[in-house]
């Protein structure tokens, strides 16, 4: 049976990078969603913060990668994720836990290699001018010569 994952250990981004326990802010609230008598009274909401920035283990170009790609998510510097698409806390921690680490995952990722532009073939250009022909007399078939 695999160990439960209380959202209480190290969070492991990558093979290199592991985001300490101590690093990581929690808060919980209720869920916010439509109301009525009774309804949403159990949802939780859980909101997991790290500062990027700080993480221990990253190169300077990871720490780059991370502050550029993630600009636009930063608040003061601090990246926050939050879940609260299941009834119980502890789901709620599991799924922010996993949604933190796939942020930060695909923001340390490494750009893809640059793409290698290559000359058309001489099929594809001689389809392309016949293409061309065939519209053009197509076009001077409709002219009027009245």
């Amino acid at each position: 049976m695999p160990a439960v994952d209380n959202g209480a250990g190290d969070l492991a981004v990558t093979g290199s990078v592991v985001v300490p326990a101590a690093a990581l802010s929690w808060r919980f609230s209720r869920s916010s969603g439509p109301g009525g008598q009774g309804v949403n009274t159990a949802d939780s909401r859980v909101e997991l913060s790290v500062t990027p920035a700080d993480l221990p283990g990253l190169t300077d170009p990871q720490r780059v990668r991370l502050a550029h790609r993630l600009s636009g998510r930063l608040v003061d510097g601090v990246l926050t994720v939050a879940a609260s698409e299941h009834r119980q806390q502890l789901r709620n921690r599991q799924a922010a836990r996993e949604r933190m680490a796939a942020v930060l995952r695909a923001a340390l990722a490494p750009p893809p290699p640059a793409r290698r532009r290559t000359k058309p073939t001489r099929g594809s250009t001689e389809r392309r001018i016949e293409a061309k022909k065939q519209r053009g007399q197509l076009k001077k078939q409709r002219r009027t010569w009245d």
